[in-house]
C-alpha cells in the first residue's frame, strides 16, 4: 500500500524532494533557540531545502536527576510558535502527556511523541484529537511491523495526518542498532518515515549519569537512510555540541549541515 503524502505548514513529507526536521535538543534559552531557528533557516534556504523546525521544551527522559531539562511546556511551545511565524516554518515538540498535548496542539503544528511513550493510549488519543499533524517516535523496543497497532489507534481516535520516525533498536547494553530495513517495512505498510540519524546513534546512560554516543557516525547513518529510501531526516543540530546541555555527544555541528543537507539531497535524487 502506497503511503499518501503528508503537508505539514509549508513541508511535505513523501514528496518530490526529501523533508528535514531539524534543530537542537533543548531550548537551552529564547536567545539560543531564536539563534539556531534563524541559523538553520538560512542555510535551508540556501540549500533549497525544507525543513521542520524542532526543540523540546523538556527532556522528560534525561538519565540523571540532575540533568538540565528544559523550560517548560506552556512557555517552551510559545517560544516555538513565535519562531515559526517569525520565520513562516513549521515546528515540532516532543509532548508528554495528554494535558501537554492539548496544549501544544494550540501552538505547535506537528506533535512528536517520544519513543518510551509510543504506545500509550491517552497520550495518543490526547494528539489525535487535537487535529494536528502527529510524528511518533518508534520505540526501542518495537519490531517495525508493531507500529500498526499505534497507527489503529491514532486513526481510531480521528488522526489523519500521521507517520514514524524510526531511531533504532535496543541492541545490548548501552547500544543501538539502525536496522535499514525497516524503514521499507513502515513505507510498506502503508505509513510515512523519518529516521532519526542522531537519536540513533546514542549510547543511552552510556557514560554512567549521562547518555553518550558517536554523533560524527550520524551522517553516514543519514546516507544509507536516505538511500534506504525514508521519506526524511531528522537531525538535531547545535552551534556548539561540546558545550550542549542535552545530548551534546550526538548533536551534529550547525557549521556541517550545509554539505550534509548537499549530500542527503543527492543520494534521494539518485534513488528516486
Amino acid at each position: 500500500m502506497k503511503p499518501r503524502a503528508l503537508k505539514i505548514g509549508s513541508v511535505t513529507i513523501g514528496g518530490f524532494e526529501p523533508a528535514f526536521i531539524l534543530g537542537p535538543c533543548v531550548i537551552e534559552s529564547e536567545k539560543f533557540v531564536r539563534r539556531m531557528a534563524r541559523k538553520i533557516d538560512e542555510i535551508c534556504t540556501a540549500e533549497n531545502a525544507s525543513f521542520i523546525f524542532k526543540a523540546s521544551y523538556d527532556k522528560a527522559n534525561r538519565s540523571s536527576v540532575h540533568s538540565f531539562r528544559g523550560i517548560g511546556a506552556r512557555e517552551g511551545c510559545e517560544i516555538l510558535a513565535s519562531i515559526g511565524r517569525e520565520l513562516k516554518i513549521p515546528v515540532t515538540t516532543d509532548v508528554h502527556s495528554p494535558a501537554e498535548a492539548e496544549m501544544a496542539g494550540e501552538l505547535v503544528d506537528l506533535l512528536q511523541i517520544p519513543a518510551f511513550l509510543c504506545r500509550q493510549t491517552d497520550l495518543l488519543r490526547a494528539a489525535a484529537e487535537t487535529g494536528r499533524a502527529v510524528n511518533v517516535k518508534k520505540g526501542q523496543f518495537l519490531a517495525p511491523w508493531e507500529i500498526k497497532n499505534i497507527a489503529e489507534k491514532l486513526e481510531h481516535f480521528g488522526a489523519r495526518q500521521f507517520m514514524f520516525t524510526e531511531r533504532g533498536t535496543t541492541f545490548g547494553y548501552n547500544n543501538l542498532v539502525a536496522d535499514m530495513r525497516s524503514l521499507a517495512w513502515i513505507r510498506e505498510a502503508g505509513y510515512r518515515v523519518i529516521f532519526d540519524a542522531t537519536h540513533s546513534v546514542q549510547r543511552p546512560g552510556g557514560a554512567g549519569d549521562v547518555t553518550s554516543g558517536d554523533g560524527v557516525l550520524a551522517p553516514l547513518l543519514a546516507r544509507a537512510a536516505m538511500a534506504a529510501g525514508c521519506d526524511g531526516v531528522f537531525m538535531e543540530v547545535h552551534e556548539n555540541p561540546a558545550r550542549a546541555l542535552s545530548d551534546g555527544s550526538n548533536q551534529i555541528p550547525v557549521k556541517n549541515l550545509p554539505k550534509i543537507l548537499r549530500v542527503l539531497k543527492a543520494v534521494h535524487a539518485a534513488v528516486s
